[in-house]
C-alpha cells in the first residue's frame, strides 16, 4: 500500500541535493525568516499542479495535509504574509536556474521524441515570444503600451519534448529580435523563427555560426533574382516556385551580403499562399515548408502554458514574484510533461493535469496510476455486477 500522496511522489523526481547547491550558490536561505527555500518551490509548485490563485489558497491547501506535510519535505505550512515576502524578496534567479537544471536531470533520464522531420537528424530550435498581459495600474513596472502592461515570455524550445532550453521574462515592449541577438545555438542546428525575427543582421551572425534558419519573408522584401525554378505552375506538394535571390535594399544587403533561398508555398488546406526564407540551398522545398509547419509546435506550449499553468493571475505584484510565478510554472509543465512521456496510458495533457490537481492528494502509487488510470474503477464495477448476480 502507497502511504503518499501523488504530490509527495510527483516531487520525488527532483534531486533535493542538486537544489540544495542552487541554495547554496544563491545564499537564498539566507535572511529566510524562517521559510527555507524548498519550502517555498513547493508552495509555487503547489499554486501551479493544484491550482491555487493566491497565497491565501496556497497556505490553506497545504494546510489540508496535516500529517503528510514530511512527505513533501518541510516542516510547515508557511502563512500567506510570509510566502508574499518571499516571493518579493527570494531573487527568482534561484527558480530559473533551477528550472534549467530539472530540465537537464529529466532529459538524462529520458529521451524526448521529435514530434515529426524525422528525416532531419540535426538539432531543430523553434523561437518565439509570447505576451503575457499585466494591470498597468497594478503592474506598474511592466511597461508596454501607454495603457498597458504586460512581460513577454521569450522562448527557444527543443524539437525533441518541445521544452524551453532557453527563456527570458522581459517587460512587453522589449523586441523579440533583441532578445534573440543574445541566443547562441550549436553549429548545424536548425531555428524557425516567425516574421517577427527577420532580422538580416541577426540572419547573418546565425549563417556565419554555421546554423540554419527557416523564416518567412515580408510581402514588401526587395530582392534580385539569380536562379528561378519550378516557374511552369503549382507542383502537387505545394511549392509554386523557388529562387535563389540577394537583398537589393544597400543597407538590407550590408547586413546579409550573401544569397537565400526563397520558396513560394500554397497551403492546400486554408488557401493561403507563405514566402518562406532560408539559407540552406540542399532541402527538397517541401521540406523546407514542413520545417516551419512545425514551428506551430512553440505556439501550442505558449497555450498549454498560460492554460493549465497560473500565469494570468498573480499571488504578487513586484517583478520578482512574477518571475517566481512564472518559472514555477514552467518547472510544472516540465514535470508534468515528463509524467505524460513516461506514462505507457496515451494523455492529453489537459486531461492529464485535471486528473492530477483532482488526486493531487490520494494515497496511490502515481507510475501505475499513470499508466492505468481508470483500471481500479472498472475492477470494482465489474465486481459489484459479480457480486449482483451472485446474489
Amino acid at each position: 500500500m502507497v502511504k503518499v500522496n501523488l504530490f509527495s511522489q510527483i516531487l520525488a523526481h527532483i534531486s533535493r541535493e542538486n537544489f540544495n547547491k542552487l541554495v547554496s550558490k544563491h545564499q537564498s536561505d539566507k535572511h529566510s525568516k524562517g521559510l527555507k527555500s524548498w519550502t517555498h518551490l513547493v508552495s509555487m509548485l503547489f499554486c501551479q499542479i493544484g491550482g491555487a490563485g493566491s497565497v491565501r489558497d496556497i497556505s490553506n491547501g497545504l494546510s489540508s495535509t496535516t500529517g503528510n506535510l514530511s512527505h513533501l519535505g518541510i516542516a510547515r505550512v508557511p502563512c500567506k504574509s510570509s510566502l508574499s515576502y518571499m516571493n518579493s524578496q527570494r531573487s527568482y534567479k534561484l527558480f530559473r536556474d533551477f528550472y534549467f537544471q530539472l530540465l537537464s536531470q529529466l532529459t538524462s533520464q529520458h529521451s524526448f521524441a521529435k514530434k515529426g522531420l524525422l528525416q532531419l537528424k540535426r538539432k531543430i530550435f523553434l523561437v518565439d515570444g509570447s505576451i503575457i498581459p499585466l494591470c498597468l495600474d497594478v503592474f506598474d513596472w511592466a511597461t508596454y503600451r501607454r495603457c498597458k502592461g504586460a512581460v513577454k515570455l521569450h522562448a527557444v524550445l527543443d524539437y525533441e519534448g518541445c521544452l524551453p532550453v532557453f527563456a527570458q521574462i522581459t517587460e512587453g515592449n522589449v523586441h523579440e529580435v533583441k532578445i534573440a541577438q543574445s541566443m547562441i545555438f550549436p553549429k548545424g542546428s536548425v531555428i524557425v523563427a516567425d516574421r517577427g525575427y527577420l532580422d538580416y543582421r541577426w540572419l547573418n551572425v546565425l549563417d556565419s555560426r554555421g546554423c540554419f534558419f527557416v523564416t518567412r519573408a515580408k510581402s514588401n522584401m526587395a530582392f534580385d533574382v539569380h536562379q528561378q525554378f519550378g516557374v511552369n505552375g503549382l507542383k502537387p506538394d505545394g511549392v509554386i516556385e523557388e529562387q535563389h535571390v540577394s537583398l537589393r535594399n544597400h543597407i538590407a544587403k550590408k547586413h546579409y551580403p550573401g544569397k537565400l533561398r526563397l520558396i513560394r508555398y500554397l497551403d492546400s488546406i486554408t488557401g493561403k499562399e507563405y514566402l518562406f526564407l532560408t539559407n540552406n540551398f540542399n532541402w527538397k522545398a517541401k521540406t523546407v515548408a514542413d520545417i516551419y509547419k512545425e514551428r506551430w509546435h512553440i505556439e501550442v506550449f505558449f497555450k498549454q502554458i498560460k492554460q493549465h499553468m497560473k500565469i494570468k493571475s498573480f499571488a504578487g505584484t513586484s517583478q520578482n514574484a512574477v518571475q517566481i510565478q512564472i518559472w514555477t510554472a514552467m518547472t510544472a509543465i516540465l514535470l508534468i510533461k515528463f509524467l505524460k512521456e513516461k506514462a505507457k496510458y496515451l494523455w492529453h495533457l489537459s486531461n492529464l493535469v485535471t486528473f492530477i490537481r483532482l488526486n493531487l492528494f490520494v494515497k496511490i502509487d502515481l507510475q501505475k496510476w499513470l499508466d492505468h488510470p481508470f483500471y481500479i474503477t472498472n475492477q470494482q464495477n465489474e465486481n459489484a455486477q459479480i457480486s449482483i448476480f451472485d446474489g
